[in-house]
């Protein structure tokens, strides 16, 4: 296995680790406090805070498994609820609307890769809440078609971090790839390896618009 290869799985297993870590430890630091609570309404606290953080972490880990493993579970494709579920889940009581602009049949995996892992990339620049719009269109009823991705974001002030977007622009190679950009570089190798391009377009200070466009397998 290549150095670079090893590098990418760390960053992944990095980036996993980080957003798993804070609801997890809420989770044990709950337990820690239920232990010693006596206090009926206290504890009562202690167990709403505890199904949130449980519920946290069941929602992170269903978009990762999604996102950055193999979808276990399903075959070629994934049905798109499956998808916009997993987003919902991290967006959680975060201010931001959700248009999602895809129907029901289901979606190749290199496709949900990109939009989830994009997906990922724009709900956290969105720090200050706004507007996430995700759509897809398949210009082949058969797998092996052209697929048409694109999110855009409408918001005060957008945070996409700089690395993130020269990756996401000019390809995984143009900067050092961190636990941050990760997210970035699996969507720009998910697309070179479907024979397809990924795009981003500063429409204006308050949006933004990030695309793909898989032709299949080269």
């Amino acid at each position: 296995m290549s150095d670079d290869r090893v590098d990418f799985a760390s960053m992944l297993a990095s980036r996993l680790c980080h957003d798993l870590l804070s609801p997890v430890g809420a989770f044990a630091n709950g337990l820690e406090l239920l232990a010693d609570e006596k206090d009926p309404a206290m504890r009562e606290r202690c167990f709403e805070l505890l199904e949130q953080s449980a519920r946290t972490s069941a929602n992170k880990l269903k978009f990762f498994r999604l996102a950055f493993g193999s979808a276990g579970g399903f075959g070629e494709l994934v049905p798109a609820d499956e998808a916009k579920s997993a987003i919902q889940g991290i967006i959680g009581d975060r201010a931001i609307e959700l248009n999602w602009m895809i129907g029901s049949d289901p979606l190749p995996k290199p496709a949900v890769k990109i939009i989830l892992n994009l997906s990922l990339l724009l709900v956290d620049a969105l720090v200050r809440g706004g507007r996430l719009d995700i759509g897809c269109e398949n210009q082949d009823a058969n797998q092996e078609g052209s697929i048409e991705i694109a999110l855009h974001v409408e918001a005060e002030r957008i945070f996409l971090d700089a690395d993130v977007e020269t990756i996401l622009r000019d390809g995984e190679g143009a900067t050092a790839m961190t636990s941050r950009t990760a997210p970035a570089v699996l969507v720009q190798a998910v697309a070179a390896q479907n024979g397809g391009t990924v795009m981003l377009a500063r429409e204006t200070p308050s949006s933004l618009l990030v695309g793909a466009v898989l032709r299949g397998r080269g």
